[in-house]
């Protein structure tokens, strides 16, 4: 009787070419070709001072720093649900309209003046609160009842509840375009090594990075974030470890919700202008930040959304110029969903994502 052999030497992958895998190829070699050519005409022409591009960079930077704030709430929901909260970004714009009014009548008292980061904080924990109230709202009434429901039917109602709120808040507060107060304290610029920063850009920076840093410790370090990575690893068994599911879940919309708060109270330090409809393009801006930096990973959400700001900002002079292509800075929407399925096209799980998925040989 003889006996059977296994071969035990490692087997060596085959990696096939495929029609579409020489496409991908073809198109990464072209838009680094673009790339590299635009910018080379732009900054060649000498269209822009070097001064110009780092205020280019920093007003990015800023941008981007709301973004990502956004974005933490649809990655975080994301990582426990599996869904996407298409109405964060009224959440986000709840909280930046009753930001405005806080800050309306704050500017009409002496302490808007004598005491301007006093001011700032007020209008900060207004905007937090209320975002964190209504994002943990909709998971009670519109979420929870649907947790066992295939995927689509929340993401639907998700829908549903972004117009609803745009809508209550237009009956509310009217269609008109509301401007935030201007605080005289954070006029003028400031200089950091060699970098001209806007005092407002330089406020919504730092309080960005804070609220960054926070919520990255928060989920790492404590007892009640190793409970929300417990259930999005796996709820099942995170509720046979005595883990409360239902009130992890309520964390992580409140949490979200706080993070939205917080850029709502720093969007008028870059935008000055708000409306009823003001959350849908951020919304959709950081929804694309998390899928940029990979959906589910609270770090990428962070680097996607300061990346999405820096493309918007800086790509329309640097590449759209060199073209010679008319009224390119109003093109800055292209750019940023253009970056996007770049970094796809190179990396389709985003900047920090993981291929979960393993072949099988």
């Amino acid at each position: 009787m003889t006996e059977a052999t296994v071969d035990l030497r490692p087997t060596r992958r085959v990696s096939r070419i495929t029609p579409v895998g020489i496409l991908l190829w073809a198109l990464r070699i072209a838009a680094i070709a673009v790339i590299v050519y635009g910018s080379y005409l732009s900054i060649s022409s000498g269209r822009l001072t070097a001064s110009q591009w780092r205020d280019l960079f920093v007003f990015g930077i800023s941008t981007g720093s709301v973004y990502a704030l956004i974005a933490l709430g649809y990655t975080m929901v994301y990582g426990v649900l599996r869904f996407i909260n298409f109405a964060h970004g009224e959440v986000f714009m709840c909280g930046a309209m009753v930001s405005f009014y806080v800050a309306a009548g704050l500017s009409t008292t002496s302490l808007w003046t004598s005491s301007p980061f006093l001011s700032l904080l007020i209008v900060l924990l207004a905007s937090m609160l209320t975002s964190t109230g209504i994002a943990v709202t909709l998971e009670r009434i519109a979420y929870r009842p649907l947790r066992g429901a295939p995927r689509l039917i929340p993401l639907i109602t998700s829908i549903g509840a972004s117009f609803t709120l745009q809508y209550i808040v237009r009956g509310l507060v009217g269609p008109s375009t509301k401007a935030f107060p201007r605080m005289e304290s954070l006029r003028g610029t400031v200089d950091i090594a060699g970098f001209v920063i806007l005092k407002s850009q330089l406020v919504v920076i730092i309080a960005a990075l804070l609220m960054m840093g926070f919520l990255y410790l928060f989920v790492e370090k404590t007892r009640t974030g190793k409970s929300i990575r417990a259930v999005a690893e796996d709820p099942e068994t995170a509720a046979l470890m005595g883990i409360d599911v239902d009130r992890a879940i309520v964390r992580v919309f409140a949490v979200g919700g706080a993070m939205a708060g917080v850029a709502g109270a720093l969007w008028g330090l870059v935008f000055p202008s708000l409306n009823f409809f003001s959350g849908f393009l951020p919304g959709i801006k950081a929804f694309t930040s998390a899928v940029l930096g990979g959906i589910g990973n609270i770090v990428g959400a962070m680097l996607g959304g300061v990346s999405l700001g820096i493309f918007e900002s800086v790509g329309p002079s640097l590449v759209l110029a060199g073209y010679e292509i008319p009224a390119f800075s109003q093109l800055k929407d292209v750019v940023a969903y253009a970056a996007l399925v770049l970094v796809l096209i190179f990396r389709p799980t985003g900047i920090l994502g993981e291929q979960l998925a393993q072949e099988r040989g």
